[in-house]
């Protein structure tokens, strides 16, 4: 049976009546098909709570069962679907190897096109589809084998093939992780990392300085970041810098401000990517405009929304988010300034329940949408008198070090600010040496947050 022949009643209406009613009950249509191969080759979650659910045969569509097959292997091995880079690497081994034959390229680069663009919305709804296919594929296996054990008086047999059948979906297929069981795995990721077969997860900060001294080489994906500073410190800024770069990088960033429009970022980042003073912008608004449409090229989506202080909630970043997801956008990177002007989904009276509620409910979000959240939070009146801010100096609540899984300050002198010089110190990381900082040239000028790496302090 494939996906083509397994829908159920609560689609389409059920006519009643032996064989007419059971085709009915299970028959997904060809856009079904097409939304699944989507979610499993471009969201990490859906991959992974279905990848030993998903089986290559259920797709009417030979090129979507070749791609299915191959994704699962490298989902099995890494825990997240193959990039595009990789996918393709891939792809080309496997027609060497003589597993893809001449004939299937082209239906499997169209498939790889149409996946690329597709809506990935309701995906909890696609995956209680697919456990429920497989269940219904398990449980008809099963009950053709207990024919057989029946005949050799096996009942033991019947009952354990058939409790296996019914559990299947119970858990969300993610949720153990065999330690010893998984030292293969492990190894393989590590030698094929080792070999330039894959990249790490990690979102570049567009600094290989910068992400070579951060455990995901980058911002971690279902991690928080934190930039930490004193007011004016340039904060935004270096949020800005760091959303744009992942953008140009090819991944998908979206900036959520409460506190400056969404038009000042748009000509901050139009300074910044033209390299023109942002108060020259309208001097030469073609050059600027030629230079920014250069960028898009190879860019990835850059979604720019702003809020009042103290109105966005964790559950509108949520429906933000998902927004995006039925436009066939995932999400790589979600930059959020600020967490401490955001507003706690359940207001209290008390300050820190507030503040530690948005803090735990954006990391939960990172996690649950395998995206890199990145904000950033005030230091106190001794952080910003500091010469270098550390974690005992954020401002209102310890929680949100405790919190991030990783917290930069932004720190300057006078003498240092004068030459345009700046240090982002590494105030705590969850995964990697901390206390060092690295010198940084900004030109804040064309709102350029980094131009140079200088090295360690």
């Amino acid at each position: 049976m494939t996906l083509a022949a397994a829908q159920t009643d609560e689609d389409y209406e059920v006519p009643v009546g032996g064989e007419e009613e059971a085709a009915a009950q299970y028959e997904f249509d060809e856009g079904f098909q097409k939304k699944t191969l989507a979610l499993f080759m471009r969201d990490s979650r859906f991959a992974n709570t279905t990848k030993e659910l998903i089986d290559p045969s259920y797709f009417t569509n030979e090129a979507n069962g070749v791609l299915v097959r191959i994704i699962r292997d490298h989902v099995r091995v890494h825990r997240a679907p193959p990039d595009l880079r990789i996918l393709t690497q891939l792809i080309k081994d496997e027609k060497l190897a003589k597993r893809i034959r001449d004939d299937q390229m082209e239906d499997i680069k169209t498939a790889i096109r149409d996946s690329a663009k597709a809506d990935l919305s309701n995906a909890t709804y696609v995956q209680n589809k697919v456990v429920d296919f497989a269940r219904h594929q398990a449980m008809e296996a099963a009950i053709l084998k207990s024919v057989e054990l029946l005949q050799r008086g096996d009942f033991k047999g019947i009952e354990k093939i058939q409790k296996a059948a019914l559990a299947i979906g119970s858990s969300d297929g993610d949720d153990d992780y065999d330690y010893f069981a998984e030292i293969d795995n492990r190894t393989q990721e590590r030698e094929d990392f080792k070999a330039g077969k894959i990249v790490k997860r990690g979102i570049t900060t567009g600094y290989a300085e910068i992400d070579e001294n951060l455990y995901h080489y980058g911002w971690g994906r279902q991690e928080m970041s934190l930039m930490m500073g004193a007011a004016k410190a340039g904060k935004s800024l270096s949020l800005g810098e760091f959303t744009k770069n992942a953008s140009l990088a090819g991944l998908n960033a979206a900036y959520l401000s409460c506190e400056v429009s969404k038009k000042i970022i748009a000509d901050r980042l139009d300074a910044n990517i033209a390299d023109i003073a942002m108060r020259l912008l309208k001097d030469d608004a073609a050059t600027v405009r030629t230079r920014i449409k250069a960028a898009e090229a190879k860019a990835g989506a850059f979604k720019l929304r702003d809020f009042a202080s103290g109105t966005l909630k964790p559950s509108k970043v949520v429906q933000i988010i998902e927004r995006y997801r039925a436009d066939g956008i995932v999400l790589d990177l979600l930059t959020v300034d600020y967490a401490d002007i955001m507003a706690a989904e359940y207001r209290s009276d008390n300050m820190i329940d507030n503040m530690r509620s948005i803090y735990i409910d954006l990391r939960a979000i990172a996690h649950e949408y395998d995206l890199a959240m990145l904000t950033a939070t005030q230091t106190n009146r001794s952080g910003a008198a500091a010469h270098t801010s550390k974690m005992t100096d954020v401002a209102e609540d310890f929680n949100k070090i405790r919190t991030a899984d990783v917290v930069l300050s932004i720190n300057a002198t006078d003498a240092e600010k004068q030459s345009g010089e700046a240090r982002i110190h590494w105030v705590a990381s969850r995964n990697t040496e901390d206390g060092f900082s690295l010198r940084i040239r900004q030109d804040r000028e064309k709102l350029k947050f980094i131009t140079k790496v200088l090295g360690r302090a």
